[in-house]
């Protein structure tokens, strides 16, 4: 992929970071951690990927997303506003009680977003009938999700994977948020998923893997997703918990906890310097 273009959506994905250390700060709760290792993924989606209007956001022929981990709604929210879904300056408001920007997505408050989510295990289910309706409407729409890795330790994700597969659903893409990190601790130690690779095939889903991070893998398996047919697509997506902020980077302890003053401040100047850096490039 051309490199000017990869540099612009780096810079949106370095924004949207410093909205969600805004975001967090400011309401003094929410997720930064995971919020972070997913924002490279949703760039690619909103910036590159999906077909979107944020002037008509219920139009029917759109792609559709669900963010099945939906506690890292900061990530979403900041992506949702430089695409020009609603103001970039409502994100301060994020979990206060007079914003409608909602600790989880609600899809009945928020513009852009398709699917209310925070039950962990729920999103996936909507994501697999949304993809469900748009083959029995014959529609070309494409629905995509993401999971965390934590949350496939919830039985209700197999189901719907299973169901996706026996529905033969190729408009279905899901990345697996693949950081290692949940609330209490390694998600191998908490309740070990492994081998997630060999059960989403085992499952009926064609498996790819990448650097969650890499934008020309991101964009390649997205391309290689258009292009399999019978069959949903999970793209397991190797993350860093809390990436792009040095302190933050795979440490549990940023799962929950929002930046004090001094966190914030360090983090903004952490991005504001990669942004730079990303301007002159």
């Amino acid at each position: 992929m051309d490199k000017k273009k990869i540099n612009e959506l780096k810079k949106i994905a370095t924004r949207v970071r410093k909205h969600i250390i805004e975001e967090t700060y400011h309401a003094g709760a929410g997720h930064p951690g995971g919020s972070l290792s997913c924002t490279d993924i949703l760039t690619v989606l909103y910036f590159h990927e999906m077909r979107v209007d944020p002037k008509n956001p219920h139009w029917k022929d759109r792609d559709r997303f669900v963010l099945s981990k939906g506690h890292c709604a900061p990530a979403l929210y900041g992506v949702l506003a430089e695409r020009g879904f609603f103001p970039v300056e409502d994100l301060v408001g994020f979990r206060s009680a007079d914003s409608y920007l909602e600790g989880h997505p609600s899809m009945k408050m928020v513009p852009g977003v398709d699917m209310s989510t925070g039950s962990l295990g729920q999103g996936i289910s909507a994501a697999v009938g949304m993809a469900m309706m748009g083959k029995l409407d014959k529609a070309d729409y494409r629905v995509y999700a993401i999971l965390g890795d934590g949350e496939i330790q919830e039985g209700q994700v197999w189901e719907a994977l299973m169901a996706a597969a026996h529905y033969k659903l190729d408009n279905l893409v899901a990345f697996l948020d693949y950081n290692g990190l949940q609330i209490d601790g390694k998600i191998t130690e908490v309740m070990s998923p492994e081998p997630v690779e060999e059960k989403f095939r085992a499952f009926g889903w064609k498996v790819l893997k990448i650097d969650a991070h890499d934008y020309e893998q991101i964009i390649d398996a997205l391309n290689q997703a258009r292009e399999i047919k019978g069959m949903p697509v999970m793209i397991i997506a190797k993350s860093i918990k809390g990436k792009g902020v040095s302190f933050m980077e795979n440490s549990v302890s940023w799962h929950g906890t929002p930046p004090k003053k001094e966190h914030r401040d360090q983090a903004i100047a952490e991005l504001d310097e990669y942004l730079a850096k990303l301007e002159v490039e």
